[in-house]
């Protein structure tokens, strides 16, 4: 990298995601509505959890640190997009920036582990469920759940420090509502091919192995399902929590192999698919596990009746 003297940028100018009053006062209740949603919707599941002495198993447990995430990983751009709906110069101060798109990466990749870790709880579960009790102990699981997030920091520090040692002079707009690496190198002041190429290695291929590696793992247990079970009511559960994961890690990957796994040029949908990743996937998320878990369905019944309506008598 050559070194010259440049003014160095202090804040980066947010374009949005439109420009027009009517619009962005429309968004703002959309995307307030969601994020609404979001919160209590993943925090009653982590209650329900924690509470519910029937929701034990390691699945649960595992089910609960994905919600705390899916929280933190909403928290981390809705805030500051939903303040921005008012404000005629959106900003961000560079440390801001940075410190915003760390912990995008740290808590997005700590789930993507996480899904991960679940694939194999599914494994144990369906393949050994002899051994299920003993295999996913309460040890491995906060140890499993605790790889995840070091992974995550991992990863996260990588971009980090690749992007700080870039020199920032100027254009100092990004074309986005939130700080990201795909915006952010761009407007660097320099050849940036080869922390391009780290880049997308660390964020793109990781995501393109781990999303065909859940894929075939969750498609052998099926096989293993239909094969070796009958069709009880049981096997009819773990299917449909099979299918539940399958869901979740196809609209979790998808738009990140989007975003990641290709050259950072600028296309059409990027601001679409990274509303859906940012926004909109952590809300489907307690939808899914709800609608298709009748023990959760069940076990939240039971909680709201408990603790909301006997106190509203």
């Amino acid at each position: 990298m050559e070194t010259a003297n440049y003014t160095r940028v202090t804040e980066f100018v947010l374009t949005g995601l439109s420009q027009t009053r009517e619009v962005q006062l429309i968004l703002f209740f959309i995307f307030l509505s969601f994020y609404l949603f979001i919160l209590p919707g993943n925090i009653l599941i982590i209650c329900t959890i924690r509470l519910d002495p029937h929701l034990t198993s390691p699945m649960y447990f595992l089910l609960a640190n994905l919600a705390f995430l899916d929280i933190w990983y909403s928290s981390v751009t809705a805030p500051k997009m939903l303040v921005d709906f008012f404000v005629e110069r959106k900003t961000i101060s560079f440390g801001g920036c940075i410190t915003q798109l760390f912990f995008l990466h740290f808590v997005g990749a700590s789930e993507m582990f996480l899904l991960t870790v679940m694939a194999f709880d599914r494994y144990a579960a369906i393949c050994r469920p002899l051994h299920y009790a003993t295999i996913m102990n309460r040890r491995l699981c906060c140890i499993l759940v605790a790889v995840s997030w070091m992974g995550g920091f991992v990863h996260s520090i990588i971009q980090v420090a690749l992007l700080v040692r870039l020199p920032f002079c100027g254009p100092n707009e990004l074309d986005s509502y939130f700080c990201d690496i795909t915006q952010v190198v761009r407007i660097a002041c320099a050849n940036t091919f080869p922390e391009e190429l780290v880049m997308i290695f660390s964020s793109g291929l990781i995501s393109v192995v781990c999303f065909i590696a859940l894929l075939m793992s969750y498609a052998f247990l099926l096989v293993m399902l239909k094969k070796h079970s009958g069709s009880g009511e049981s096997t009819n559960r773990a299917v449909s929590t099979c299918y539940s994961h399958i869901t979740i890690v196809v609209l979790m990957f998808g738009p990140s192999i989007y975003i990641y796994a290709r050259p950072f040029d600028s296309f059409s949908l990027d601001k679409v698919v990274s509303v859906f990743h940012t926004v909109i996937f952590p809300l489907l998320n307690p939808i899914i596990y709800t609608l298709r878990n009748k023990e959760v369905k069940t076990a939240m019944r039971k909680l709201v009746n408990r603790y909301i309506l006997c106190k509203e008598k």
